[in-house]
């Protein structure tokens, strides 16, 4: 199982919200460029970085944040947060960021996906399914689509997308346990990598991730916090 330590970038700091509410949320530090080198010197493999602002403003806000992240550690990096344009993607990507997470654009413009896989490949596109209730969450998770996680998998499916990262929402933040049922549900019907995230709270969580057949696990307050120790988990879940 891979896993991705996570890096919430707001206002130029590395953060994390609870339940993705812009109105609650704990700064863990002002060099995530720095947060990203412990990661990868716990021997992290993969980062996950989100543009918090950028989701919310429809472009990349945090870019030169971003790209010390990248001058900063030598490991694969996905972004996401505001990239609502092939020429966005391309920025990241021109950047050295290995991967793009595409969230709104995704639902309300189907289209968009099979262009940027078309463009990019697959392995340089993901599709950011955030869900509240199963529907999925569109600007910032500030409003909902009234489209179904699984449908919108199963459309970006058929339009070459390979990688879903699904988020619960209500459990985002909240150290309360990942929606294990939920995920490997969608990873059963869609047959995708799909990249657990939102309330990983332990070790126990990510066994009971692994031994669903989950492929990714996203970890990011519990990092923070001290209740998952990152070599630890690298040692025995990617070993």
């Amino acid at each position: 199982m891979q896993l991705y330590p996570a890096i919430d970038l707001k206002d130029g700091k590395c953060v994390r919200l609870r339940q993705g509410l812009f109105s609650d949320v704990k700064t863990y530090s002002d060099d995530p460029a720095e947060m990203a080198a412990r990661w990868a010197a716990c021997g992290a493999t993969f980062l996950h970085v989100v543009d918090l602002d950028g989701a919310l403003k429809g472009q990349s806000v945090n870019l030169p944040v971003i790209r010390e992240i990248r001058r900063k550690v030598d490991i694969p990096i996905e972004i996401g947060g505001g990239i609502r344009s092939a020429e966005a993607a391309k920025i990241l990507l021109n950047a050295g960021i290995d991967r793009v997470i595409v969230g709104t654009k995704a639902v309300k413009d189907p289209a968009f996906m099979r262009r940027l896989v078309d463009t990019f490949g697959p392995d340089a596109v993901a599709a950011g399914v955030d869900a509240k209730n199963g529907i999925v969450a569109v600007e910032g998770w500030e409003a909902l689509s009234g489209v179904g996680a699984e449908d919108l998998c199963l459309r970006m499916k058929a339009d070459g997308v390979r990688h879903i990262i699904y988020t619960d929402i209500s459990r985002d933040g909240m150290l309360t346990g990942p929606n294990v049922e939920a995920t490997k549900a969608l990873t059963e019907a869609t047959d995708l990598d799909v990249i657990a995230s939102g309330g990983m709270s332990s070790m126990e969580d990510l066994e009971r991730l692994c031994a669903a057949g989950i492929r990714g696990a996203i970890i990011g307050k519990a990092l923070y916090e001290g209740r998952i120790d990152l070599s630890l988990a690298v040692r025995r879940f990617q070993a």
